[in-house]
């Protein structure tokens, strides 16, 4: 398969700012890469928007330009140029684009320093954050229930969210609702069921839609470490060695399992 300029820019963006989806994509069939890359170069740009300014207005700014390029791929008609939403336009339907506002709308929240309202809050953050990213990638790619599409998604979210957490401690931000040992093991066992939900029905997933879940292979080793040793999220140390994340990353692939 042949990247042209923006195929290429994408995979360079997503190697640079999130280099454990490069690696899942890099995993997935060749053909699946002009798919996942500019998805996870659009997941990238608006999740890193509201951090690159301090000023709320701007990063409000920055999420509406990502939300006015949605509409235009949505409405199907003259959409601008750009090196991540020109390929973004060839992958999303109109359905897709739409679902993909969500994902843009709920990081508004990592504008502001409002804790989350509850605990039902933080599930729609997880949902649209993550949750809606793997629906996209795997209806572009063929079938994927919605359903596993967002446990597949929470998993993964939540995963990532309880490693990033000392980070946004230190930015101000209050990222759990309950940041007690006994809910953080809640919180993972919530993610590791949600995580066994998916794969119980992994047979209704296409075969070339499942390159669509390979970003979440390290859900369940992480979420397992929460459950077994909650005070590795408040100390940063939520984490594999590199030798488990390149297995556990092959094994995915090969088997087509998260």
């Amino acid at each position: 398969m042949d990247f042209d300029d923006d195929l290429t820019a994408c995979a360079q963006l997503v190697e640079r700012g999130d280099p454990d989806r490069f690696a899942a994509a890099m995993a997935a069939p060749v053909r699946a890469r002009a798919v996942l890359f500019p998805l996870y170069a659009f997941n990238l740009e608006v999740a890193r928007a509201p951090w690159l300014t301090q000023e709320s207005m701007i990063a409000e700014m920055r999420l509406q330009w990502w939300r006015d390029a949605l509409e235009e791929i949505r409405a199907g008609g003259l959409v601008r140029r750009h090196e991540v939403v020109t390929p973004l336009a060839h992958v999303l339907d109109a359905d897709s684009a739409e679902r993909l506002d969500r994902l843009v709308g709920a990081r508004r929240w990592d504008i502001y320093r409002d804790a989350f309202e509850d605990e039902a809050h933080f599930t729609r953050y997880l949902e649209e954050t993550s949750g809606e990213l793997v629906l996209a990638a795997g209806r572009a790619l063929g079938e994927m229930p919605e359903d596993v599409a967002l446990d597949a998604g929470y998993a993964s979210g939540l995963a990532q969210f309880l490693r990033a957490v000392p980070e946004l401690e230190d930015k101000g931000r209050v990222p759990l609702v309950d940041g007690r040992p006994e809910a953080v093991v809640a919180l993972a066992k919530e993610g590791l069921a949600r995580l066994d939900r998916a794969r119980a029905r992994l047979v209704e997933v296409d075969t070339p839609a499942r390159a669509a879940l390979l970003a979440g292979w390290q859900a369940g080793p992480l979420l397992k470490q929460a459950v077994q040793a909650p005070q590795r999220v408040a100390e940063g140390m939520l984490q594999l060695s590199e030798f488990r994340r390149r297995t556990g990353l092959m094994r995915a692939a090969l088997t087509g399992r998260i």
